[in-house]
């Protein structure tokens, strides 16, 4: 039993001080709170309070059709909106047993990298800027305009797509759609330099993220941390490698799993940067792929009312945050029994209170922001 003493008003020194870091805070990317206890300026104890975005999107997937599900999975982690759609609609394709046309299933899977691109750069720019750094998120937002364009005009939508249909993909391509992806794609990776030379070169910036926040391999493990956060700890797992879904089966040659020893900010940092640079080359490889397919359909025509087989299954996808799987339980009904969320922020996020213990408070926004969440991914 430990015992906590308040210090209220002018208590004297030895007391601790209970401080409430959120949940509204420019620090926690959204409505998070972080409990934590002080002792001047250095964290005694961590207690991450979630639940204030909480939706109960798994209550509301029993209550749509195969169909209206789609929409509720691709707002959990709004970042990621395309690789939260193409898990749902693979775990009802599992339960039916479907093949989904090859067209589709590699134009999935470029879009899926772009859409990781886009994850990515949006906390390659936002970190530095929690820092006091403002100028690379200028940058960031100039190379997503790039890749949102595209996104937007093949889906309609800028950050809910809902672009995956059980079966393949909504619609066709457009004319010309992908001469102007390899465009976009080529002028993204021809400035990507700007963070090595503004932030990994910047010696502020090494000397607030080296050593700071070390989260050990054995940690992730306990934790169930997975990403990019798992692999800068040196954590080598990575689905798409490791069990091969869409065409990443076909892309290991291109395929690079991203790892580093050290476990620190700087380190999830730098495996962030590095596999936005990787998923530009697998988004060209996609592109060179689907310039060689033959002509088809992009989806599977389907009955008026879809009703998967009675069972259950598991389907997990690499996210560009982690891993994020759905266990869908089915009773052959045109709705879900039960579809049960693991999102990869929710595990991540818990790492806190083993990170923030012993650190200053100055390191805590250093700390809180490697971690690379969204809280919709949280609170679901």
């Amino acid at each position: 039993m430990t015992e906590t003493t308040i210090g209220i008003g002018g208590a004297a020194e030895s007391t601790d001080m209970v401080l409430n870091i959120g949940p509204q805070h420019p620090s926690t990317h959204g409505v998070l709170r972080l409990r934590i206890v002080l002792d001047g300026e250095r964290v005694q104890h961590a207690e991450p309070v979630i639940g204030y975005m909480h939706r109960g999107a798994e209550k509301l997937f029993e209550a749509r059709d195969y169909r209206q599900i789609v929409m509720l999975a691709n707002r959990h982690d709004w970042l990621s909106a395309f690789s939260n759609e193409l898990g749902v609609v693979m775990a009802v394709e599992r339960m039916l047993g479907m093949e989904v046309p090859e067209r589709a299933v590699w134009t999935r899977t470029l879009l899926a990298e772009l859409n990781r691109v886009l994850n990515h750069l949006m906390f390659l720019g936002s970190y530095p800027l929690e820092l006091g750094g403002i100028t690379p998120v200028f940058h960031a937002f100039r190379e997503r305009e790039e890749l949102q364009a595209v996104m937007e005009e093949v889906s309609g939508g800028r950050m809910h797509y809902m672009f995956n249909r059980v079966g393949g993909l909504k619609e066709d391509i457009p004319a010309g759609w992908t001469g102007r992806v390899r465009d976009a794609v080529a002028s993204v990776r021809s400035r990507m330099d700007v963070y090595e030379n503004l932030v990994l070169g910047n010696e502020i910036f090494r000397g607030r993220t080296r050593d700071v926040g070390v989260l050990s391999a054995e940690a992730v493990h306990a934790y169930g941390v997975s990403g990019p956060i798992a692999r800068a700890s040196g954590v080598d797992f990575d689905l798409r490698r490791d069990e091969p879904y869409l065409a990443y089966g076909e892309l290991q040659d291109t395929l690079k799993v991203v790892t580093r020893p050290a476990g620190d900010c700087l380190a999830r940092f730098e495996c962030l940067l590095e596999q936005t640079l990787n998923s530009l080359d697998l988004a060209d490889a996609c592109l060179d792929r689907m310039a060689h397919l033959e002509p088809g359909p992009i989806n599977q025509r389907l009955p008026k009312v879809l009703k998967a087989p009675e069972g259950h299954t598991y389907a997990w996808t690499e996210n560009p945050l982690g891993v994020n799987g759905y266990y869908l339980v089915s009773k052959g009904e045109k709705t879900p029994y039960r579809l049960k969320l693991r999102s990869a922020s929710f595990n991540n996020i818990q790492a806190l209170t083993e990170l923030l213990p012993g650190i200053l408070v100055a390191d805590m926004v250093a700390i809180l922001g490697s971690l690379f969440f969204v809280v919709g991914d949280i609170d679901k």
